[in-house]
């Protein structure tokens, strides 16, 4: 059984910083891609930043220059490095990993940036 697992969200004060980890477990080589997803209050769920199994990077804009993504293909981990946090990051940040076309999802972790 495929599962991923969430690490590291909390509360904090706008300015600082948070790593968010995710673990896959229930695989037997590595995902195609892994990663990172918001969805706050009233909002749909959306695209933080992914990282495929060659290393190809995708961030959505806000998080260009504050986030960083980064994966371990043989620990099947990957991490969000979240720098200058902004109220406007509050959320629940749910890791997502595809592996042989099917998708799968993290319980999700809530970030609660203060202002």
């Amino acid at each position: 059984q495929v599962q991923l697992v969430e690490s590291g969200g909390g509360l904090v004060q706008a300015g600082g910083s948070l790593r968010l980890s995710c673990a896959a477990s229930g695989i037997i080589d590595s995902m195609y891609d892994m990663g990172w997803y918001r969805q706050a209050p009233g909002k749909q769920r959306e695209l933080v930043a992914n990282i495929q199994r060659s290393g190809i990077i995708t961030y959505e804009d806000s998080a260009k220059g504050r986030f960083t993504i980064s994966r371990n293909n043989a620990k099947n981990t990957v991490a969000l490095q979240m720098n200058s946090l902004k109220p406007e990051d509050t959320a629940v940040y749910y890791c997502k990993g595809t592996y042989y076309g099917t998708v799968y999802w993290g319980k999700g972790t809530l970030v609660t940036v203060s202002s």
